[in-house]
């Protein structure tokens, strides 16, 4: 989203900030709907066929498209608390695999990329999830990526999952090759664009060419992305300000910095991670890092086709939402009554946010 970070209410009431939070979700959807932003996709995908989808931990500083100018809707995103998965999950195996399937009865190639993040600046900028640990961030991903491999083929021919790090000073991935090399974006400059196909054919030997091709405007578009970023005064927001659990699927329009904890609806063990969202927001509101009058618990399920498809993720998005509260209202007794619950789902094809009927 272009949205500036300083237009984002942190310190206005609760209904304003959720009055805000639905405009912004309009306006997505009318940017991604627009004439330009179709064409763009659809040139896109005509040069470059791979699907891309993309493992990431919920921080909304990790804006893949953004990051690689890539047109909105080209990448798939799977966000989670840390970026953590496992594809022994029930609903993250079947999520993935069917959105795999599909890539390939349609005769296309995909590409998984599995990110970790870090601060170059400060390790205290780095992933919360894992405690800061950047180490234990990265063989994370290293394991998802071995798990991918495992269920869609070793030989990697059709689907290739690829380990990125992200470095969230300046925007830069870190890309990391089959023999162990790494290719870090922001150490490259013009000059090296030329040679940059033969750095990832030595990089990553074992990539099928069509793939490897796709890759490349997403390495070029981050090596811009990272010029324009050094260009401008950037403030590298530390303090956690986030003011929202959100619940599910679909929260591409919600990418702005320690605003929202997003949870993945992957692990069987769901409370797990609201349980630690709401202990967040507890904090920022006990330290007035964001104002003690309420927070707000955001459920979403995105849904291709009307009819029984749309009636299923109303179902799913009223059971996350509930569920999410009574982890709340038994756990933190205190922080219950400032809760306001909105359920939503999501219009796959326009991107549109439909709100359900409020509770709360």
């Amino acid at each position: 989203m272009s949205t500036p970070h300083a237009m984002v209410p942190q310190s206005s009431p609760i209904t304003e900030r959720i009055d805000w939070l639905f405009g912004l979700a309009q306006r997505h959807a009318q940017e991604y709907a627009s004439p330009e932003a179709w064409l763009a996709r659809q040139r896109h995908l005509a040069n470059h066929p791979t699907a891309i989808l993309v493992m990431k931990c919920m921080d909304g500083r990790i804006n893949i498209p953004i990051a690689t100018q890539t047109p909105k809707g080209i990448i798939q995103p799977f966000r989670n608390l840390g970026g953590i998965f496992n594809l022994g999950w029930p609903h993250l195996g079947e999520t993935l695999t069917a959105a795999l399937e599909k890539v390939v009865r349609s005769g296309r190639q995909a590409l998984v990329v599995i990110t970790y993040h870090h601060s170059k600046g400060d390790e205290r900028r780095g992933c919360a999830g894992f405690n800061f640990r950047t180490a234990d961030a990265r063989a994370h991903t290293f394991e998802i990526q071995r798990e991918v491999s495992a269920v869609f083929g070793a030989a990697h021919g059709t689907v290739y999952p690829l380990v990125c790090g992200f470095e969230t000073d300046e925007d830069a991935l870190v890309v990391h090759g089959a023999n162990g090399e790494t290719l870090n974006m922001a150490d490259l400059s013009e000059a090296d664009v030329p040679g940059l196909p033969q750095r990832l054919m030595h990089l990553l030997p074992d990539m099928p060419t069509q793939i490897r091709h796709d890759l490349l405007p997403l390495l070029l578009g981050n090596l811009r992305h990272i010029a324009q970023i050094r260009q401008t005064v950037r403030t590298l927001d530390i303090e956690h300000r986030e003011w929202m659990i959100c619940v599910g699927r679909g929260f591409d329009w919600l990418h702005l910095p320690n605003l929202a904890l997003i949870i993945g609806p992957y692990s069987p063990d769901l409370a797990d991670p609201i349980r630690k969202a709401a202990g967040i927001i507890q904090a920022n509101m006990r330290a007035g890092r964001i104002p003690d009058d309420g927070f707000l618990v955001l459920s979403s399920v995105p849904y291709e086709d009307i009819g029984v498809d749309r009636a299923r993720a109303v179902l799913k998005s009223n059971f996350m939402a509930d569920f999410a509260a009574d982890v709340v209202r038994k756990e933190f007794e205190d922080l219950a009554p400032l809760m306001t619950v909105r359920k939503t789902v999501l219009n796959w094809n326009s991107r549109a946010v439909e709100p359900l009927a409020p509770v709360g």
